[in-house]
């Protein structure tokens, strides 16, 4: 017998690979079950991914500017310009000045370190979520909170706000754990350990300082509740004792000691916050949109009835006659968070009401880990589990249009220095080794600074350049920014065989010196090749005969 002709068998390409749908749901099983086993660190790595992701493409401003001029600086030279100006950002210039020279300066450089800071503080705040409501809450609070706009602009941000968040969510889990340890030990090692970090967050900034007056609120409150539970019969084993009280008085009052000189040195430069308005129209709209939600006004809205909602719900449903213990969990998780989430802002407001200066959106940042907290008490109380997961994607997707704009090319304040300094790479790169100056004019909104922050914050369109202004060294005087003298005098002195020079300042709104520039370079035989604007700066190319 002949086995039967079988011919070809064709296997369709499909066979042995799942279908998409099939893979879609094993790839989200995966990274559920990733969120699940490893909360902290799975929520943390979103948060430094989206805080990293396309953060080089904004262009650097003038806050940036101030850092990266003086993280570049020597030691010596930090050190003398913190005694005119900046001490409230010292620890963060030496932070970054480190960095630099482990990696080298370039605008994601710059950033990374807030990316990588949010990241550790979605970390934290999912770590302290769960000691405080439990896992859920924990995850929620931790999602929530890198879809803040605002965190997401601090995760961007060349500047130490997403570090201040950082802090204040490590201060807070540290006085969390050793209030809990003082219930079953006498040890004192994690007050010792408060007062490190307290020392520590207040040096970082000095408006960290706020939240050690909050955890005072915290406690105080928890106190009161634990005597009406008392009141009622419903008393139990007390989370703050005497003796919590006494331990965290001596951990905070020996960090106010160990910190006092410097808090006293920057109030000495009080007047670098001369810029801060009083109460007036803008205030409410910075309060209520701004300072937490990045100006959007409906997500304000939405995120202000989600904060009520997560403290009413739990204070409530913890005053009913039998609460369970979930109920009294939450009401104690609200407890902590709400000092942290108004506390800092209130006494801003209020010192500015009286005179003092002191409220800017951007100086509530500390609060952002525990309003999210907040927030996350609201979204928590919805049940079952896929619709929880539901609530939290859109808050995710609440977030997208602002992580989207804070990574736009002019999203720092309508900054196009980044756009300026390639016009003019480009118009330099044919005339490699040429001998070439610029002027700096002074920058719009900012009329005692030169154009040279822009020179500072992307100094690969300058090399080789010779700044024919200057007579001031910002690094060498203790000051942050370069400062030009009499044109007249400085320009013909170090002209010598340049041939072509740059002015590079602000458009006519800001102190205008190119005028002088172009008559000085006139009697000397130059005249206007070509002229360029970005945004608000204005380049103009001076070329002899």
């Amino acid at each position: 017998m002949t086995a039967p002709q079988t011919g070809t068998i064709r296997v369709p390409a499909t066979v042995g690979v799942p279908p998409v749908r099939s893979r879609l749901r094993s790839a989200s099983s995966v990274i559920g079950l990733a969120v699940v086993r490893t909360p902290e660190l799975t929520v943390g790595a979103i948060g430094v991914l989206t805080g990293a992701a396309f953060a080089w493409v904004p262009s650097l401003w003038y806050d940036e500017g101030a850092t990266v001029t003086s993280a570049q600086r020597s030691w010596p030279q930090l050190w003398a310009e913190l005694h005119n100006v900046d001490a409230v950002h010292g620890l963060y210039y030496a932070l970054i000045h480190a960095w630099f020279w482990l990696v080298g300066y370039t605008p994601f450089t710059l950033r990374f370190p807030s990316a990588l800071a949010i990241g550790v503080a979605a970390g934290l705040l999912v770590a302290l979520g769960r000691r405080l409501g439990g896992r859920r809450l924990g995850i929620t609070a931790g999602l929530v909170f890198i879809a803040l706009p605002r965190v997401q602009w601090a995760g961007s941000e060349g500047r130490p706000y997403a570090t201040i968040t950082t802090l204040a969510v490590l201060l807070t889990l540290v006085g969390l754990t050793a209030v809990r340890r003082t219930r079953t030990t006498h040890r004192t090692r994690w007050w010792v350990a408060y007062g490190v970090v307290a020392l520590v967050s207040v040096t970082f900034n000095v408006y960290l300082s706020l939240a050690v007056v909050a955890h005072a609120v915290a406690l105080g409150w928890t106190v009161a509740a634990q005597r009406r539970a008392e009141r009622t019969g419903r008393g139990a084993t007390p989370l703050v004792s005497r003796r919590t009280l006494v331990r965290w008085l001596v951990a905070a009052a020996g960090a106010a000691l160990l910190v006092s000189p410097l808090v006293l040195e920057v109030m000495a430069q009080s007047k670098q916050v001369a810029w801060i308005s009083g109460i007036g129209e803008r205030t409410l709209p910075q309060v209520f949109s701004t300072a937490w939600f990045g100006g959007i006004t409906l997500y304000a809205a939405v995120a202000w009835v989600l904060m009520a909602l997560g403290t009413a719900v739990p204070l409530i449903a913890a005053r009913r006659r039998v609460p369970d213990v979930r109920d009294l969990v939450r009401a104690q998780a609200v407890r902590v968070a709400l000092p942290l989430a108004v506390l800092p802002t209130s006494v801003l407001l209020i010192a500015t009401a009286l005179g003092k200066h002191l409220y800017s959106p951007k100086y509530a940042s500390l609060s952002l880990p525990f309003v999210a907290l907040l927030i996350a008490l609201a979204v928590t109380l919805v049940r079952p589990r896929a619709l929880l997961a539901a609530a939290v994607a859109v808050c995710l997707v609440g977030g997208i249009p602002s992580a989207v704009y804070v990574k736009s090319p002019q999203s720092k304040q309508d900054s196009t220095w980044a756009n300026a300094a390639s016009i003019i790479a480009s118009e330099r790169a044919g005339r490699a080794g040429a001998n070439e100056g610029v002027v700096f004019g002074s920058v719009y909104g900012h009329p005692g600074t030169t154009a040279d922050i822009i020179r500072i914050s992307y100094p690969w369109a300058f090399t080789g350049m010779t700044d024919l202004g200057a007579t001031k060294i910002g690094a060498e005087s203790g000051v942050l920014w370069n400062q030009n003298g009499d044109l007249a005098t400085t320009i013909p002195a170090r002209l010598g065989e340049i041939d072509t020079v740059w002015f590079v300042g602000g458009t006519p709104k800001a102190r205008n010196i190119e005028p002088e520039t172009a008559a000085v370079l006139a009697e000397h035989g130059f005249h206007v090749e070509q002229q360029f604007r970005s945004g608000r700066v204005v380049m103009t190319e001076f070329v002899k005969g």
